[in-house]
């Protein structure tokens, strides 16, 4: 059966397609993206309109308006959800805004390009893995994984096996409840337990969006010095760099990136969506441990994010976001340095 045609489940009954509700690339062209405070007009009041329906109201004197009410009620979306809190509506906001509009039930979920993205995803996610059916990480992104544990699913419990997740299938996801620990989780303990605690041969991948080429390329010289096998990879979008890394296989990855506000240094792992990467958050603490002193700036913490690259990686990722831009090219070196050991002592105890 072709990718993204329904299969019997959805022929033999109707089931709604939630075609009211745009794609992100539809729902991108409703407006100009960022609206900040002071933008007024239709994209306003759809924004303002699905803040609403998750939650976060803006009084009825603001709407089509972009003011203060509006931007809080921003910001706290993006607390909930884990995006960067500036009050600002931008294409990850938008995108989020969009896929926190979907609860399963709402249309027919299956592989298709573009892959299908949502909270019912998400949940559908949650329930195979903790049914013991591995769905991988839970993303919000119908993937390949998510089509194998659904077609396992659909298999074990005696429904037509098609990979798509219609009424029947809905209403047995639904009948089982959620019963164990997520897979995920304990797959991705498990696959790292196996390894040995060193970083000799391991495949990382560093990654950044422009700027620090000559960063990225010191850390290289010394994680090969470390024994590992290492690939650089420059490109704008996070979802690229995760593309990239996952194509390479890559049993951890590193973006670097250029702290926006020029005052410190932070470093983010996955969070989002109920769950988040407990290898990710061990090595985004190693590193947040040394790189503030490596740059002699102030300590920005540890964040679980939902960005792209880090929702849209297989393996464990960190983003590091340094600063100032001074004091990056002055102490690269030492960055470089304490990078190194930071993934030493990750790969001698990942979790």
């Amino acid at each position: 059966m072709p990718r993204g045609e329904p299969g019997r489940e959805g022929a033999q009954r109707a089931w709604p397609v939630a075609a009211s509700r745009p794609t992100f690339e539809e729902a991108v062209r409703l407006g100009d993206l960022p609206l900040r405070t002071g933008s007024a007009g239709e994209a306003v009041r759809d924004v303002q309109r699905r803040l609403s329906a998750v939650g976060e109201a803006v009084p009825a004197t603001e709407l089509g308006r972009y003011g203060e009410a509006t931007a809080a009620a921003v910001r706290a979306f993006q607390r909930t959800r884990h995006l960067r809190e500036d009050g600002i509506c931008g294409k990850q906001t938008w995108a989020a805004l969009v896929e926190a509009g979907y609860t399963l039930g709402d249309r027919m979920l299956y592989r298709h390009a573009p892959m299908q993205r949502g909270d019912d995803v998400a949940e559908v996610q949650r329930r195979l893995s903790a049914l013991g059916f591995d769905a991988g990480k839970v993303d919000g992104i119908f993937g390949h994984q998510t089509e194998r544990a659904l077609l396992d699913f659909q298999r074990n419990a005696g429904l037509t096996v098609d990979g798509i997740c219609g009424p029947a299938t809905v209403r047995a996801l639904r009948h089982l409840g959620q019963r164990g620990e997520p897979v995920a989780g304990v797959r991705e303990r498990e696959a790292l337990r196996v390894q040995p605690p060193t970083l000799t041969g391991r495949r990382v991948v560093l990654a950044h969006s422009g700027g620090l080429a000559a960063l990225a390329w010191a850390v290289d010289r010394e994680l090969v010095h470390a024994g590992a096998q290492v690939a650089v990879l420059e490109h704008p979008e996070g979802s690229d760099q995760a593309a990239g890394a996952n194509a390479l296989g890559a049993e951890v990855f590193v973006g670097l990136e250029l702290d926006p506000d020029g005052t410190g240094c932070r470093t983010a792992y996955f969070s989002g969506f109920g769950g988040e990467s407990p290898a990710g958050r061990r090595l985004a603490e190693l590193a947040q441990e040394a790189l503030p002193l490596a740059l002699g700036v102030k300590d920005g913490g540890v964040e679980g994010l939902s960005l792209p690259v880090l929702r849209e990686t297989r393996m464990p990722a960190v983003v590091c976001e340094l600063g100032p831009a001074a004091a990056v090219v002055e102490r690269g070196a030492e960055v470089a340095r304490a990078l190194r050991a930071a993934l030493v002592r990750w790969a001698e105890q990942p979790c």
